[in-house]
């Protein structure tokens, strides 16, 4: 094989390597993705598909909001309320199970939020389609503790979600 032939054959390899790396790191995304979303179907006794997760940062701490897509869909709206008044009571107690068995590690600020629990309050609110947590206090670590949880449901739950606060 001549020097140009070995050129090519190179230049052919690194090519396809280079396309192939996105495409299986995002083929392995995606399974992630699926496999969360199984563990939060299971968790949260509703299915992810029919509902929307957002994740809003405030300046006393965020909001975890909840809709069923549709709004005739009675059946997802009752089971958002229901795993959101659990929630709040289950945060409010320093207890984060439920996102640690759907994400499969300890998302970032709920040592924190833990340790700092009578500080933080959990406010369960009914919405149309379903319902959500305001999320609130008057302590800096806590504030930035639930910041780094709520940015860390953005990032997992692919939301697009401003990392932000908003006014």
């Amino acid at each position: 094989m001549n020097n140009r032939n070995k050129r090519r054959v190179v230049l052919m390899f690194a090519l396809t390597t280079l396309l192939y790396v996105p495409v299986n790191g995002q083929h392995q995304g995606q399974h992630q993705m699926d496999e969360m979303n199984k563990r939060g179907d299971k968790h949260m006794g509703f299915d992810h598909l029919k509902t929307t997760h957002h994740f809003l940062l405030a300046n006393d701490g965020g909001s975890i909001n909840v809709e069923a897509n549709d709004v005739k869909d009675s059946e997802s709206r009752d089971q958002i309320r229901r795993h959101l008044r659990h929630i709040a009571m289950m945060f409010g107690e320093g207890n984060f199970e439920v996102p640690m068995l759907i994400h499969e590690k300890t998302p970032p600020g709920s040592e924190v939020m833990k340790q700092l629990k009578s500080e933080i309050g959990y406010e369960f609110i009914e919405t149309e389609r379903g319902a959500s947590i305001k999320i609130s206090t008057t302590n800096a670590q806590a504030v930035k503790a639930i910041h780094e949880f709520l940015t860390f449901q953005i990032m997992e739950h692919k939301t697009g979600d401003p990392l932000e606060v908003k006014p």
